[in-house]
């Protein structure tokens, strides 16, 4: 009878477990806001505690990593100059590598050196997987490896490489393109691969210097945000934020105000912060707040603030009651930010430098820098609260998944498992 209790007990206690857990199916997590479905994930780990499984990545990169029905899928490029760029599908249970997927480019991209030619996260329904490659091309695969369609969109050539992701939108890919010379948002049919909208973003200079001789470009993943009855993809664009109906690709709202002295440049993600939507520019770029629920050029009537010159953003934060925690690539540091205000509630060092974005778990932030150590503190708008600090092999430029009770954070070693 004991026995049968436990097995009751632990069937029961399964079930729980798998109605709470969830995917990481898309950069930045299920809505693309950095924050798990989970209540809880590991907070001690090493290369020798908590190791679930390790798996090689036969090349470099920045994407991050994604969960979906299982599997675990990551890209990587298998060469300097970026001729092969490869999709990697792994066993989520034992890391165990399933199938590989490359395509090739006849040649040389240029990019930076601290950004590989494979710098872009995949993003899934469960069914499908669908990466971008720049200039290589958008690619659909199901999930046991088998090509469903393909878009060459052109050359995308820029000195620092590309790096934006796509998203998935009820039966849409959608994908901001560029940093270069052609930059535009697209929508596809997920299961056809049929354009349904395409919109070119305007601009002026080369796509890498603008008129002024400073540097231009945008790296920035779009979100999704509800304004009132209707949804809208918002997109960082290098010198504006615009908003698209998602289903359309219409302009609902745009908002000036990226471009600055040094540049017109984004890296970040958007921030929805209850009805405002937070940015930070690129290389010292300014940060603002708009109101959302506007209509046509917004810049005058609902941009709430805006600041000059922030720390350099390239993660993207989180939103805690009114605040954003953003994560500072320069000078290494994380704050919280009053989105209502653009004042500075906290500051903190200990994190140390990070090009990833900041990951939330129940009431805890996660920050990989990039030495490869992972800070967990309190998800606190009153002060910075650190609860741990986790130290993997390699370095990391890539922001960790968080899926069923666990971690998936890439290093330059590998790709890790990490569970209790």
């Amino acid at each position: 009878m004991l026995r049968l209790t436990s097995l009751v007990l632990l069937f029961v206690g399964l079930l729980l477990n798998s109605a709470s857990a969830g995917d990481w199916p898309l950069f930045r997590g299920p809505e693309l806001n950095g924050v798990a479905k989970e209540s809880s994930a590991p907070v001690s780990w090493s290369a020798e505690e908590n190791i679930l499984w390790k798996a090689p990545l036969p090349g470099a990169g920045n994407g991050s990593p994604i969960v979906s029905a299982g599997k675990v899928f990551a890209t990587t490029a298998e060469d300097v100059e970026g001729r092969t760029r490869s999709l990697l599908c792994y066993d989520e249970r034992n890391g165990d590598l399933l199938w590989k997927k490359s395509v090739a480019i006849d040649r040389a991209m240029p990019t930076h050196k601290t950004n590989p030619h494979a710098p872009t996260t995949p993003a899934s329904d469960g069914n499908r997987v669908v990466v971008w490659h720049g200039s290589a091309g958008l690619h659909c695969y199901d999930h046991e490896g088998n090509e469903q369609w393909a878009h060459n969109l052109g050359e995308f050539r820029h000195m620092w490489g590309f790096g934006s992701s796509p998203v998935l939108y009820e039966d849409l890919v959608i994908l901001h393109t560029g940093p270069g010379q052609q930059v535009f948002v697209a929508a596809f049919d997920l299961e056809t691969g049929e354009e349904r909208w395409r919109q070119n973003e305007p601009q002026t200079g080369t796509g890498e210097r603008n008129e002024a001789g400073e540097y231009m470009g945008s790296w920035s993943t779009p979100v999704l945000a509800r304004e009132g009855d209707r949804t809208t993809l918002i997109v960082m664009h290098s010198t504006r934020v615009v908003a698209y109906d998602p289903q359309t690709g219409k302009r609902v709202w745009t908002c000036e105000g990226l471009g600055h002295d040094r540049g017109d440049l984004a890296y970040s993600s958007p921030v929805i912060v209850d009805d405002l939507c937070f940015v930070t520019g690129g290389f010292r770029g300014p940060s603002m707040a708009i109101r959302l629920g506007g209509s046509g050029d917004v810049t005058a009537s609902h941009r709430v603030w805006r600041k000059e010159r922030q720390p350099q953003s390239i993660g993207s934060g989180v939103a805690i009651e009114g605040h954003v925690i953003r994560p500072n690539a320069g000078p290494g540091t994380v704050e919280c930010v009053n989105a209502e205000t653009g004042e500075i509630a906290w500051q903190d060092r200990a994190t140390g430098t990070m090009w990833a974005s900041l990951v939330q778990v129940g009431d805890l932030i996660y920050g990989l820098n990039q030495d490869g150590i992972t800070t967990v503190f309190q998800a606190d708008p009153a002060a910075f609260k650190e609860v741990g600090r986790n130290r993997l092999p390699g370095s990391s430029n890539s922001t960790p998944a968080v899926a069923n009770g666990r971690l998936f954070i890439r290093t330059t070693e590998g790709l890790w498992c990490i569970g209790e």
